[in-house]
């Protein structure tokens, strides 16, 4: 559902209002930073996305019929123009990964043996959990951000990748269980997670969770789920380490658009609506 205040503003900019198009567009700015930074990961290729994305979708938005929401199309339009990003790059250096990238930092916030409040600043989290996303294949990545970041549904992400729900749970549940992997030891929340012993009884907790959150999981299977964390310390330190893991990642606001950058895509905003007026 579109917010009320887009809506206002949506339906001016429909009947030709530039003054209303471009405080709709401006408005959405920070989303579609944070969007192609995670996704894109470089604060240029974040630029080009957002200016990109904007222009894009002030030529179109006449033709935006409401089928879905304002923040699927947003997404959509801005996705897009992260795929073209990461086809163009295919041939440059691949992004370090998440053991060479931070290696010196999260090593030492796996040695400090406290917990992650005390033992580093929001900034430094931030920093951990935004290189576990970039480790993500962009297939996980895009689904976790769109998700767990930004709070979309199930049924939106679905819509703006043009993917079953059920494709998106999927790669949800091995998104989550991949980032807990990922941060949580380098947070200090858990210790890496052990491979379950074959003779083991112990269900795939995370998969349960994940689905648990995507309201998957029914009162018997919960009750179920419950009595075993009860009973089973290896698998609630699991479970827990994986709520704080993306409770973080909803916490984490991500980078402000750079005030160079909103002068930049404004002045070409306004380049765009003048030339069309």
């Amino acid at each position: 559902m579109t917010p009320p205040e887009d809506s206002e503003l949506l339906l001016l900019a429909q009947k030709g209002d530039t003054a209303a198009l471009e405080r709709l567009l401006l408005h959405h700015q920070s989303q579609i930073y944070r969007f192609g930074m995670k996704m894109c990961g470089n604060p240029e290729d974040a630029r080009d996305v957002l200016q990109d994305s904007l222009l894009a979708m002030a030529r179109s938005v006449r033709n935006f019929r409401g089928e879905s929401s304002f923040s699927t199309w947003l997404y959509s339009i801005a996705r897009s123009f992260c795929v073209k990003k990461h086809r163009k790059s295919r041939f440059a250096p691949e992004e370090k990964s998440l053991d060479t990238d931070a290696g010196p930092e999260i090593a030492r916030l796996e040695d400090s043996g406290r917990r992650p409040d005390a033992a580093v600043a929001a900034l430094e989290i931030q920093e951990v959990i935004e290189n576990a996303i970039r480790k993500l294949e962009p297939a996980q990545r895009e689904v976790l951000i769109l998700r767990d970041v930004e709070g979309l549904t199930a049924a939106e992400v679905g819509d703006v990748l043009g993917i079953s729900v059920e494709a998106v749970k999927s790669r949800l549940h091995r998104a989550r269980s991949l980032m807990r992997e990922y941060a949580a030891p380098a947070l200090g929340i858990a210790p890496k997670m052990e491979a379950i012993p074959k003779t083991s009884t112990c269900p795939d907790l995370v998969t349960m969770f994940s689905g648990h959150l995507e309201g998957d999981i029914d009162s018997t299977a919960c009750a179920a789920m419950e009595q075993h964390l009860q009973d089973c310390e290896r698998c609630r330190n699991t479970c827990d380490s994986l709520k704080k893991t993306l409770s973080l990642c909803r916490a984490g606001s991500g980078p402000e658009v750079p005030s160079a950058v909103q002068e930049s895509v404004r002045h070409a905003l306004r380049l765009f609506l003048t030339s069309r007026a």
